[in-house]
């Protein structure tokens, strides 16, 4: 049988920062030695395999655009190279492939092709948003972009603070520039004693993450909210836990 290749999920900063101080040597080595990758967007990929150093001019780089919602009809073309024997990577426009990201359909598809698969150590907002947020690590979960009407959007977030309360810390983002008119939302909607963590610029200078109830966020000075305006931001909710009927004090 001939040898198959690996497909590697390859992390890119999150922040304008070098790719040393948040990429580790190993993964940063790999990124300088493949010649084939998938990109999310062919123009960061380029960017990013210049700032890491690839020894390669890029013209040489076999770099294929997948978009940002790739076409499961393609999968096996792209891996076709892999599974004759390459290596490749699949490589977001920032942080971790699959998570948030593209990547999750091609992935699929390289398991059911029986290739191997090898996931790298990067940044992933999601991870550094919750592991900073003191709210609960051991149940989570991330629902992506609320919806942009204001109705919708009021019923959902009471939807995710009532799945909350059962110890369920909810995680969800929003377009840079929608981020203030989400933030607002959240105030206006949940409960007092909701906790909100709002997590902004990652990994970068200007990082910011604070955690705080409802209550003690519409307290604050508006000067002394978080500058979210094209900021790329995470947000996490955490409601107060239900009480149990009939367990009173005896």
């Amino acid at each position: 049988m001939s040898r198959q290749g690996t497909l590697y999920l390859l992390p890119t900063p999150i922040a304008e920062v070098p790719a040393e101080d948040v990429l580790p040597l190993r993964t940063i080595a790999v990124a300088r030695r493949l010649d084939y990758f998938l990109a999310e967007d062919a123009k960061t990929a380029r960017a990013f395999l210049k700032a890491v150093g690839h020894p390669r001019p890029m013209a040489e780089l076999r770099i294929v655009e997948i978009g940002h919602a790739p076409d499961p009809a393609r999968c096996e073309d792209w891996l076709r190279p892999v599974a004759e024997g390459g290596d490749a990577a699949i490589v977001s426009e920032a942080g971790c492939p699959g998570v948030a990201d593209p990547g999750a359909e091609l992935v699929a598809h390289a398991h059911a092709l029986q290739l191997r698969v090898v996931p790298l150590v990067g940044p992933s907002a999601l991870l550094l948003a919750l592991m900073a947020s003191g709210l609960n690590g051991q149940s989570f979960r991330f629902v992506g972009y609320l919806p942009r009407d204001t109705e919708a959007l009021a019923r959902r977030l009471r939807e995710l603070e009532d799945a909350s309360r059962a110890g369920e810390t909810q995680l969800f983002i929003e377009t840079p520039y929608r981020n203030e008119r989400l933030f607002a939302a959240v105030l206006s909607t949940c409960a007092p004693d909701t906790r909100l963590t709002v997590a902004v610029d990652l990994t970068s200078p200007d990082e910011r993450i604070a955690t705080r109830t409802i209550a003690q966020w519409r307290a604050l000075p508006a000067a002394n909210h978080p500058a979210l305006a094209r900021r790329p931001a995470v947000f996490a909710l955490l409601g107060r836990a239900r009480s149990t009927p009939g367990r009173g004090v005896r």
